[in-house]
């Protein structure tokens, strides 16, 4: 896994910095493209889901099983996978809903008619909200690609894709009210830049400790994390942005490809 070590941590800060895709295309678009945006997210929640389910899970429960025991280790996965979900439900619970980064937003907003400073206090709890949820994305995306370099690509991709509303929800308020695409690019990138200093942080704490259990107790709880996210944030997003079935087309087209991809790498 050493050897994987810097890769991780690459893939990890791609996939925070895709906020700035976000606050570009807030700068340089008149409107948003709500079809592309249904399906890529959807898409991307379908990637996610996949992949927990079908490979971080299993290879969870392997880790447990082996150093825990058959049933124990069982036991352990399936807590360890609700943990996860608690764990990100809490840190959902604490961003007030009418503030909340999640909320499908487009680039028109930047035309409406709103007092200044409301509009920059809305972008910089965004971008605060962001940063407290990056955390554990970060996290999650270090230890899968860590243990699993093409898994690790999937996720990156998953989560960068996840990313981009993000940025637009981070600078569309703060280049509205301030009137500086540098302001707003700035405090999009830092809400990003929480994912890889998330997977240092919880990297450098549990590398002394890290063995079977350790590894298979967090990768349960990154699976937890990413069906949360994308049932919770991902889909209802894709649903908002489209029309129509687009959100759950864009979810089988993820889940298809990733299951092609895992099928051509066996």
């Amino acid at each position: 896994m050493e050897e994987n070590l810097l890769l991780a941590f690459g893939l990890t800060l791609f996939a925070g910095l895709s906020t700035g895709i976000g606050s570009a295309m807030a700068f340089f678009t008149r409107r948003t493209n709500k079809a592309f945006l249904s399906v890529a997210l959807g898409l991307s929640a379908g990637v996610m889901i996949y992949v927990s389910f079908m490979e971080i899970l299993t290879k969870a429960q392997s880790a447990l099983v082996s150093s825990l025991g058959e049933i124990p280790g069982a036991w352990a996965t399936v807590a360890a996978f609700f943990g996860g979900i608690l764990c990100i439900a809490i840190i959902d619970r604490l961003i007030p809903s009418y503030e909340n980064p999640h909320e499908a937003r487009s680039v028109e907003m930047m035309t409406e008619e709103e007092q200044r400073r409301r509009l920059e206090r809305m972008g910089l709890m965004a971008a605060l909200a962001i940063g407290i949820h990056n955390f554990p994305e970060g996290l999650a995306t270090f230890l899968t690609a860590l243990n699993d370099t093409s898994l690790g690509v999937s996720v990156a991709v998953a989560i960068a894709i996840h990313n981009i509303p993000e940025g637009i929800a981070v600078s569309v308020p703060i280049f509205f009210s301030t009137g500086s695409r540098k302001k707003a690019f700035l405090w999009s990138a830092l809400s990003g830049l929480s994912e890889p200093v998330g997977a240092f942080i919880g990297y450098m704490l549990i590398r002394p400790f890290f063995t079977d259990t350790v590894f298979g107790v967090l990768f349960a709880s990154v699976a937890g994390v990413m069906v949360f996210i994308s049932l919770d944030e991902l889909f209802p997003a894709a649903r908002e942005y489209g029309e129509g079935h687009l959100a759950i087309y864009g979810l089988i087209a993820g889940m298809a490809i990733m299951a092609l991809s895992l099928l051509l790498l066996m």
